[in-house]
């Protein structure tokens, strides 16, 4: 299943009948110098080295130029600086952001964005980084994140409609023009730290290219 977490941006973009859809989702981001970056690959492949920077993003988005990046101070030595370097061990600076109320689900109020630093062997995945400090996550019967810190409390990657998301998309911030190719990640059930170390702990994630195939189905 984790071949699967390809990104959700280029089925978009190669589908006319998806591109009137918005999704709600947790996108993946990677810091590049002084700007974000929209990752190329899935949470669960990534590998950052010691001294990277990454973030998650809660917001409703068509694909990856329609994406916001996470808001915030994004410095390595702000979030870790006070935690010290270990043989064997790597430390990755985690922003995580989750939106704005325009993006939250019915009855949900996003937390206030927070940073963390994630203190893990150093072969370990950004999914696994981020499980080692964001609990609780949730995940979909597809081992796609659906959830960060218990955040949203329930859905996973649904299809909110092209209305929905301009209207989400005109009270976001910090909109990129990322490569279309960009991975993701997305979706729902239950989790916890063992399942995200079973599958790279998941996206953040990030709408998958298996979200996509279920969405097709329920409207087939």
């Amino acid at each position: 299943m984790l071949a699967l977490l390809g990104g959700l941006p280029l089925v978009l973009g190669t589908s006319g009948q998806a591109q009137a859809a918005a999704y709600r989702y947790w996108s993946f981001w990677e810091r590049d110098g002084s700007a974000w970056a929209y990752a190329t690959q899935g949470p669960s492949t990534a590998r950052p080295t010691d001294g990277a920077v990454q973030g998650f993003r809660f917001a409703v988005s068509r694909d990856s130029a329609d994406a916001v990046q996470p808001r915030g101070a994004a410095d390595f030595a702000s979030i870790c600086g006070d935690t010290a370097a270990r043989d064997g061990e790597k430390r990755v600076a985690l922003v995580i952001d989750f939106g704005t109320a325009a993006d939250a689900p019915e009855g949900e109020t996003p937390p206030a964005a927070r940073t963390a630093c994630a203190r893990v062997p150093d072969d370990a995945t950004t999914a696994e980084a981020l499980a080692s400090v964001a609990k609780p996550l949730r995940y979909d019967t597809n081992a796609l994140l659906c959830a960060i810190g218990g955040y949203p409390g329930k859905g996973c990657g649904e299809a909110v409609g092209s209305d929905a998301g301009s209207d989400a998309g005109s009270a976001s911030d910090d909109r990129t023009d990322a490569p279309s190719s960009s991975a993701g990640g997305a979706a729902e059930e239950e989790s916890g730290p063992s399942v995200g170390l079973s599958v790279g702990a998941g996206l953040v994630a990030v709408l998958g290219t298996a979200a996509v195939w279920r969405a097709r189905r329920r409207r087939g």
